[in-house]
């Protein structure tokens, strides 16, 4: 039987029973050499997909797919955001879908309820239902970024994100956690997630790599798998029944592997190693029947994957065997050779089904694709399989049979969200996700100590919790956003406080009692794709205050035990220097208390929980390091596969090399940057008072704020000034900044689009702490004014017109506040201080 089957298969089977002999998945590929054949055959398997075609559901589907209509099976395939249309567009052109972004909400308010998530869901569905308009009774479907728990919605049990489960390596666990975010999505209306994330990282420079569970494709694969079997369970037994999702398997493919860790960069993999590593996580979740693939940014071999007609239907659909739809990223489509985000024929001629089409775009979109189909630049053939595709998974979902999303039988279960018994499993997560790299017999801390807990990340959960949470950088939260989650303060607390000890919070490690040990909580701020890539990856680059903390009290004589938050393995040598233990805590979500179960003793002294965790991804010796376990030249500070358990000899004994690094503090000269950059904080301005920015629609009776894709998603943002009173926006922060050493002698500098000329002053202003007159502002609707409408250019001035002015540079409060009474539409983008150039305003 073995010789009558296609050589990848056997390739599949002979390296999964090699695996039992302890190789890696790269040893096992080499051991299977296929013949000669075709490359799509050679490389790519045929897999058994474990959903199978049911003759009933396709005799369904063939005959509504008769029955409808050009624009009806256009609707199916356009996909908008829920910013972007009303419950009458929907009416109107039926969509097959819509989407809610990173940071989008019902109403624009993120503090909006589970109800409300039930009410827009429940009017959108009745009005895809509704074919009044549109001939159409279609039922649409909701689709959500879910990706470490439903984490839009206030309240909602957020578990660690995936780089802390990968070091976890537990599937079971994971299948657990799909579960119960499947349940808590569902009692909010919404019947379709967007993941799992099976990104195979390659280079931790990438700021999407705290969304990928491993460097190593075996923990990808098997996740897959899982994940998907938790969100709509298996094929025979409960598939997609009542309590389970849709999932979606992404980015496909090579996301991971881009060149130097770039966002949407481009893969240069041969194509075996596209297949070998950064493809086995289709292997996983297609084959335990994933009903939808996301098609990816990234480029491979230099051409976008969102046009590639090889990949998405030689190698997914044909080949693979792969019968669920293919979905676009945000705009992604728009980003092929040729395209735009209101037109691309090549994108459904490659083998997309769905336009994910957020933004207005998707007006012209629908209206170019439709004439682009008549004129047979799109074949009509093409439109059917794409249509019957999307028929067919909401066929198998029971989207035609079941109630309205308001009437379903998890809907409307506010319970559900944030169920202790979710939140159990998050704290589980927590606590094996945990990986100990040093420990000089400190830990377990006896909780009848005296204890000082220090550091920004504490006794904060939206930083422990990292991006995708709440808002789409995972900014901008306060502790408030997560009723019912804990702080990694708050589970030491707990504990000391049970046992009788002394614990004492103070963020920057100052105390008046001497401790008997310091637990210090730090590490990156919150970001999201894009936003997140580094140059290196070295931790707090001349910048280091959290290093200082360490040596501040280890100089005094005290035990440091350093908990690091982080959505990816760092640089961090002075820092395992400066402590007596060192946990990869990564980014736990909102079950902080899940840290101190495993690194608090019990009362008597004795180990509650001991380590877990296991590095998915190797330990970097240098700033510059790439490093994958199975390099030839594999040499990290700690492998794939490291972590020490209570009892285990330290490895980290000796002090490790450490660069020439001055650890004063030194800006950063970008304010926004695709976000805003950290220590600033965004706000608008509108009858005197100041709002900050949760999200990313916010109106005001005097300026409205969205968020705006220019070149990439949501990379700048726009700005309706009404005309009905004074408003601004503001980059400030409440300690000031020195920014001396960037600023000096530079240029306040934006790009900018002009929508609509101002009609009046608009004011470009700076503030300091030296005393309450430490404010400038210059006029410059006069450059404004000579910028060509709907085109984007340069704005800058000289930081000498401030400073002339009596601004300090080295207190600034308020880098950035652009103001005006008047009307106004203008969208921004790359605020920052920039060499001055020709253009610059001197103020002279």
């Amino acid at each position: 039987m073995l010789n009558t089957m296609p050589r990848a298969i056997l390739g599949t089977i002979i390296a999964l029973s090699l695996s039992a002999c302890g190789q890696t998945e790269l040893e096992q590929v080499e051991a299977v050499k296929p013949s000669q054949e075709t490359a799509l055959e050679q490389i790519w398997p045929v897999l058994d997909i474990e959903v199978k075609k049911d003759a009933e559901i396709e005799a369904f589907v063939a005959k509504m797919l008769s029955e409808m209509t050009l624009e009806q099976k256009l609707g199916q395939m356009i996909q908008p955001e829920i910013r972007d249309i009303t419950v009458e567009d929907m009416r109107k052109y039926g969509f097959g879908s819509f989407l809610n972004g990173g940071g989008a909400y019902p109403n624009n308010n993120k503090q909006s309820t589970p109800q409300d998530w039930i009410d827009l869901a429940e009017a959108m569905y009745q009005a895809s239902i509704d074919d009044s308009l549109d001939g159409s009774s279609i039922p649409t479907i909701w689709g959500t970024d879910a990706v470490h728990g439903h984490n839009n919605v206030v309240g909602a049990t957020l578990f660690p994100h995936n780089i802390g489960l990968g070091a976890a390596n537990d599937p079971d666990l994971i299948e657990r956690i799909a579960h119960a975010t499947a349940k808590e999505v569902l009692a909010t209306g919404i019947d379709w997630i967007f993941a799992p994330t099976v990104a195979v990282v390659r280079n931790d420079r990438w700021g999407r790599t705290y969304e990928g569970y491993s460097e190593d494709p075996d923990i990808v694969r098997a996740y897959s798998a899982a994940i998907v079997h938790g969100l709509q369970g298996r094929a025979g037994e409960n598939f997609l029944a009542e309590d389970k999702v849709l999932s979606t398997v992404k980015h496909f493919v090579g996301d991971g592997g881009t060149q130097d860790g770039v966002d949407q960069g481009n893969n240069t993999s041969s194509e075996e190693e596209l297949f070998r590593i950064h493809a086995q996580g289709y292997v996983g979740g297609l084959t335990a029947g994933s009903q939808s693939v996301m098609a990816s940014f990234n480029r491979w071999q230099g051409d976008k994957i969102h046009g590639s007609e090889y990949l998405l239907n030689q190698v997914l659909k044909e080949r693979m065997g792969f019968d669920g739809f293919v979905v676009g990223d945000w705009n992604g489509h728009g980003q092929v050779a040729g395209c735009a985000n209101e037109s691309c024929p090549q994108a459904i001629n490659a083998g997309l089904d769905i336009f994910m089409a957020p933004t207005q775009s998707w007006r012209a979109l629908f209206d170019n694709t439709l004439q682009q189909i008549k004129d047979g630049i799109i074949p009509m053939s093409r439109i059917d399989d794409a249509v019957t595709r999307i028929l067919r998974v909401k066929a198998r979902a029971g989207i035609f049979d079941r109630p309205s999303p308001a009437k379903r039988a998890f809907s409307g279960k506010m319970e559900l969200i944030g169920h202790p018994d979710h939140r159990a499993v998050a704290r589980e997560a927590v606590r094996k996700s945990l990986v100990l790299l040093k420990n000089n017999n400190v830990l377990p801390l006896n909780p009848t100590a005296n204890i000082l807990v220090a550091g920004d990340a504490a006794h904060n959960i939206g930083k422990q919790s990292g991006g995708w949470t709440i808002t789409w950088q995972g900014t901008n939260n306060t502790n408030d956003d997560f009723p019912g989650g804990s702080s990694i303060y708050d589970g030491i607390k707990a504990s000391v406080d049970t046992a009788g000890g002394n614990v004492t919070l103070s963020a920057d490690g100052s105390f008046t009692d001497k401790p008997d040990v310091a637990i210090v909580v730090f590490g990156e701020e919150p970001y999201a794709e894009g936003v997140g890539d580094r140059p290196s990856v070295e931790y707090q680059p001349g910048n280091k205050t959290d290093l200082a903390i360490l040596k501040r009290l280890k100089a005094q004589g005290i035990p440091v035990v350093s908990i690091f938050i982080s959505g990816r393995a760092m640089w961090v040598n002075p820092e395992l220097n400066a402590s007596d233990a060192f946990v990869a805590a990564w980014l736990p979500g909102s079950e902080g208390n899940g840290v101190a179960d495993v690194i608090m003793a019990k009362a008597d002294g004795s180990v509650n929980y001991d380590f877990h965790g296991k590095l998915s991804y190797s330990w970097p010796k240098t700033p510059d390091q790439i490093v994958n376990v199975g390099d030839a030249d594999y040499d990290p500070l700690l492998p794939y596969g490291f972590g020490l358990r209570y009892g285990d000899e330290n490895v980290l004994t000796a002090m490790l090399d450490e660069l020439d690094i001055d650890t004063s503090a030194n800006a950063s000269n970008m304010i926004y940057n695709r976000a805003v950059v950290s220590p600033w904080n965004l706000a608008l301005v509108s009858n005197g008072t100041a709002n900050s920015v949760m999200s990313n629609t916010v109106n005001l009776p005097n300026v409205n704020y969205r968020t705006y894709d220019r070149n990439v998603q949501e990379d700048s943002f726009q700005l309706t000034f009404t005309g009905n009173g004074p408003s601004a926006v503001l980059f400030n922060t409440a300690n000031a900044v020195d920014l001396a050493n960037v600023a000096t002698d530079m240029a306040l500098s934006m790009e900018v689009n002009v929508v609509k000329q101002p009609d009046g002053p608009v004011y470009l202003g700076m503030n300091c702490l030296s005393d309450t007159n430490c404010k400038a502002q210059v006029d410059i609707n006069q450059v404004l004014s000579t910028l060509p409408l709907d085109t984007w250019g340069n704005v800058s001035v000289a930081t000498s017109c401030f400073t002339k002015a009596g601004i300090d540079l080295t207190q600034i409060t308020n880098v950035f506040a652009l103001s005006t009474a008047n009307s106004a539409n203008i969208i921004l983008s790359d605020i920052g201080f920039k060499a001055p150039s020709e253009q610059t305003m001197t103020c002279e």
